[in-house]
């Protein structure tokens, strides 16, 4: 490192580090958190290791150095074998006479507890649906009340827990249902559900997943009082139950005869192993159709896309958007797709 000042010797340290660990979080997708949980945890960070790596690789060319070497390596072999974190090109969209629109959306029980002090915040989030009027409209942290009104929608399936205030997992459609179900998760409040359309000639199987929250705060005060090493094996552990669900929506997936999409909040990255595990033969309706960072979770410290819209490969994606509403914890995503 002839040629460096001391500050820059130190910077490329923290830089190799940096750079380490954005490779390791390579080759976490394929390594089960069953037995690696507390490496899966490096994971959930790859777009913040990104960001890193990116600013040093601008601090280096800057100054002419070939230490901007290290971040690129590392950012080449991220994008080849994941695709680009933010994505330059324009939104997609292509108008089909068979174009369906998907939409998926936690919508944290309606802002039940008013965790967004905004007025009429849950009238402004069922508002926003009517306007944007999704074909198929797949939720999570759904709570029944009489005052929200989807009455657009002919056809439903709830999943519903709890007595008094009763929650969980919806799917509401435009078009008739004629069969569906979920897919139990033992031990918790999380589970997939499955809703069969039928559109035209075609029976369409639509599932939302919802996998264990990793109940990390998004708040910047709150999340540093958080005890790291209790937070480190939490979220291990959180990887874990994620694994097993993702195990039993995939043996009920496996006996699925129809096309299908996969809707979801997978609590977790496109940088994790369930991520691919659940993906296996779909298409990320993002990666085809988006643009920017397709960032679903509002965390304050780096953009996170932990909910997806994954379509089978005979289905031509012809549009996708994230839209920046704040009305939940989450941002609502929407996918137009059409049968090839």
């Amino acid at each position: 490192m002839k040629g460096l000042t001391f500050f820059d010797k130190v910077l490329f340290f923290i830089n190799s580090i940096v750079a380490f660990a954005l490779l390791l979080s390579y080759l976490l997708p394929f390594l089960p958190p069953k037995t690696f949980s507390a490496l899966s945890v490096i994971g959930l960070g790859a777009p913040f290791l990104i960001v890193l790596n990116a600013l040093f690789f601008v601090y280096w060319l800057i100054k002419i150095k070939k230490q901007l070497l290290l971040s690129l390596l590392v950012l080449v072999i991220g994008y080849f074998s994941f695709g680009s974190l933010y994505k330059f090109s324009q939104s997609k969209m292509v108008e089909d006479e068979n174009n369906i629109s998907v939409m998926n959306y936690n919508v944290r029980l309606f802002n039940l507890y008013e965790w967004i002090s905004e007025k009429n915040t849950r009238q402004k989030l069922v508002d926003f649906i009517k306007e944007e009027a999704p074909d198929v409209l797949s939720i999570q942290e759904y709570h029944k009340r009489e005052i929200i009104d989807l009455s657009q929608y002919q056809y439903k399936y709830e999943k519903l827990l709890g007595k008094q205030k009763t929650y969980g997992q919806a799917i509401f459609s435009k078009f008739p249902i004629v069969h569906s179900g979920s897919v139990e998760f033992p031990n918790t409040s999380n589970n997939a559900i499955y809703a069969d359309i039928v559109k035209g000639k075609d029976t369409i199987r639509i599932y939302n997943i919802h996998l264990q929250s990793l109940h990390i705060d998004a708040d910047i005060e709150d999340l540093v009082k958080e005890d790291g090493e209790k937070l480190f094996e939490g979220a291990g552990q959180t990887f874990k139950t994620q694994q097993f669900q993702a195990e039993l929506f995939l043996r009920h997936k496996k006996q699925c005869p129809y096309k299908m999409i996969v809707c979801g909040d997978f609590n977790n990255t496109a940088f994790s192993y369930v991520y691919k595990e659940i993906k296996n033969g779909l298409k990320d309706s993002f990666k085809v159709a988006g643009n920017g960072f397709g960032r679903t979770y509002n965390f304050k410290f780096f953009p996170m896309r932990i909910d997806f819209i994954l379509a089978d490969k005979a289905f031509a994606i012809n549009g996708f958007k994230t839209y920046d509403v704040e009305y939940s914890d989450h941002y609502p995503v929407m996918a137009t797709l059409s049968l090839q």
